[in-house]
């Protein structure tokens, strides 16, 4: 391949991301190098198989996608502010479209979350770890090695631009024939993959690991969720992952799974991307509305109503997630029976949604509600995610979705349901959390306008689409004329990008300036909260409990506070912990130059990796390694020093 088709040239945009990602990495390299951290690094973050130092690195990686996908809707924006623009190409504009997609529901959505539920899951069931702490490292470590091939291919190669949805024969070599679609499919293989283990540690370790007397029905709402999720989880990405294996044929080995001939079906992906891609929604939803329960009830200082009803809605919602996948295409060619069936589904759906939304609110009434930013997060949530989920509805219906389909109202939709039911939710979930990561709080006042600048922007931004879809604007239009009378409310939408961006801006900035000057928590109960992870230090060591709870009730921890109910017997005993591990990060290293070689078919290195990896497997079966143990004296030590008796 010449240098010009290796390396992406000719765009201004593409010359300045180039030298910022060369800038920023060097600036990374110095300052390592300066402050002597390359060891503390690699000690300490990079071998880590503690789940919350894996939490954190989900949730820094998530931060940085953030900023990625960002910037893809600031520029989608922007083309988009005013009629005829010409600041991307319609090529651009594709790939723009395309990776923001991707980016924002795979590799800032699902880390997000994921990265919250490893922080805090084994603390709320009383556990040492996850059931598989190595597994769990190298789940992150696929995630990593995914995310940096897909974000490579703007500068290398050429990023996807059939959608994020990558529907055939668009997807195709005929019509996509750049290396863009082959980082598609083998980067979100590679990432699908740790997913998939990290839905299975969270299950085993939900259902095998949680502390004597924790029932599952004393469990807290987040925990569950994230259960719930783990089970969808396990359903629904291998579906994706055969899919993207389906592709990986197509596009590298010419075999027809999708194709127009040859007996192909290109139908056949939309089935199966969307098997995968309904259920997809809930499991970036669902670990969101356990945030919002354990929110809503911590500053309401109520317990949560209708626990058993919030527990049952989740599993009737998780069911019906796989029943609904057709009405993504109801305008495809299927027939009134089919559209039919696939419409009753999807508005059954919103019941179970609506029972947790009526609990929620009778869990706020009569209670002493504390307007803290998490909690400010999560009453927004309510009444804009409604207006997501009655959208939602009038698009389950067949013959109305004629109308609404591939339409900007579809877009105004589905970001009411996403950003506030699963980008509100995970930064209420980090400003609620974050003490226990860090040992100090977000700033409040700092926060709260970080809020107010990112719940008026997004509405701005994406009400009206609502009247532009209505109006006849299409999904993927990337020109419009001033004929049209499109101009006015997308110049509106684009300001509230701007308003978006800075509210995120003020987010960063808060998270700097409270490292350096906010007040450090001594308490290791900074919100007076309901659940176990506030009965340990913050922030937590890396045994998390000197002694495991013993779990009498639901909300054991706020009984234990209030009613003296016993929760310790203040035995300690040795605590067995897992060694780090390079392996995971070397593993995660030859699965990214693996993928890379598959992109541009490079056979004889693409070999050469895949040996590695199987080596490294290998090698692991025959590790001898047994973890360590803390002594009784060195827990009593780290005690008294977190508790500020000792230096």
């Amino acid at each position: 391949m010449n240098h010009d088709g290796f390396f992406v040239t000719g765009d201004p945009l593409i010359y300045g991301a180039m030298v910022s990602i060369v800038v920023a990495t060097l600036a990374i390299i110095i300052g390592l190098t300066y402050f002597k951290k390359w060891g503390y690094l690699w000690r300490e973050w990079l071998t880590t198989v503690d789940h919350k130092r894996i939490g954190i690195m989900y949730i820094i990686s998530a931060l940085i996608m953030l900023f990625r996908g960002g910037v893809d809707g600031l520029m989608m924006r922007t083309q988009l502010a005013a009629p005829d623009m010409k600041f991307l190409d319609a090529q651009h504009y594709n790939e723009v479209f395309t990776t923001h997609g991707v980016i924002m529901i795979l590799f800032m959505a699902m880390p997000f979350i994921i990265g919250l539920m490893n922080v805090v899951v084994p603390l709320q069931i009383g556990a040492r770890d996850v059931a598989f702490p190595r597994l769990n490292a190298i789940s992150f470590w696929l995630f990593a090695a995914g995310a940096m091939l897909f974000n490579i291919s703007f500068v290398i190669g050429g990023s996807p631009d059939a959608g994020w949805t990558a529907y055939f024969p668009l997807a195709s070599n005929e019509f996509s024939p750049t290396v863009g679609m082959n980082y598609y499919s083998l980067a979100i293989q590679i990432a699908g993959l740790g997913t998939l283990m990290t839905g299975i540690n969270f299950v085993v370790t939900i259902l095998r690991m949680r502390a004597p007397g924790m029932k599952l029905m004393r469990m807290p709402m987040f925990t569950w969720s994230t259960l719930i999720t783990s089970v969808i989880i396990m359903f629904a990405f291998p579906v994706l992952t055969v899919a993207l294996a389906l592709m990986m044929f197509d596009r590298l080995f010419g075999s027809q799974f999708f194709t127009m001939a040859s007996g192909g079906m290109d139908m056949l992906w939309a089935n199966l991307f969307w098997v995968w891609g309904h259920p997809e929604v809930y499991i970036v939803v669902l670990p969101a509305f356990g945030i919002y329960s354990e929110i809503i009830s911590t500053f309401s200082r109520k317990n949560l109503y209708g626990y058993k009803s919030m527990v049952i809605s989740m599993v009737a919602i998780s069911g019906l997630s796989f029943v609904v996948w057709a009405h993504h295409f109801y305008t495809m060619g299927h027939g009134v029976m089919v559209n039919s069936i696939f419409s009753i589904t999807t508005m059954a759906i919103a019941v179970p949604t609506g029972v947790k939304i009526f609990n929620w609110l009778l869990t706020l009434h009569k209670g002493r509600i504390q307007f803290t930013t998490p909690m400010l997060y999560a009453l927004a949530f309510i009444p804009i995610f409604t207006i997501g989920g009655v959208t939602g509805v009038m698009l389950a219906m067949a013959s109305a979705d004629y109308q609404y389909h591939n339409t900007m109202f579809l877009v105004a939709h589905f970001h009411y349901v996403l950003i506030p039911g699963t980008v509100f939710g995970v930064l209420a979930g980090m400003h609620y959390w974050f003490p226990k990561m860090f040992g100090f709080r977000l700033n409040e006042r700092r926060g709260k306008l970080s809020f107010w600048f990112i719940i008026i922007s997004f509405n701005v931004t994406f009400m009206p689409l609502f009247f532009l879809g209505l109006n006849g604007m299409r999904r993927r239009m990337y020109v419009y004329s001033e004929a049209t009378g499109f101009g006015p409310l997308n110049l509106i939408a684009s300001i509230g990008a701007v308003g978006l961006a800075i509210g995120f801006a003020l987010l960063v900035y808060n998270i700097y300036w409270s490292f350096r000057y906010e007040p450090r928590d001594t308490t290791g109960d900074p919100w007076d909260a309901r659940t176990l992870e506030w009965a340990t230090h913050s922030p937590v060591p890396e045994y998390n409990f000197a002694e495991i709870p013993d779990v009498k009730s639901l909300d054991a921890f706020w009984y234990w506070k209030k009613d003296k109910q016993p929760l310790f017997t203040g035995k300690l005993e040795p605590i067995h912990l897992p060694n780090s591990s390079g392996g995971p990060v070397i593993l995660g290293i030859l699965f990214f130059f693996f993928g890379f070689c598959m992109v541009f078919s490079w056979w004889i290195p693409s070999v050469i990796f895949g040996l590695g990896i199987l080596f490294m497997l290998a090698y692991r079966s025959f590790e001898n390694d047994h973890g360590f143990i803390i002594p009784v004296k060195e827990i009593e030590q780290t005690e008294k020093k977190l508790r500020g008796e000792s230096k």
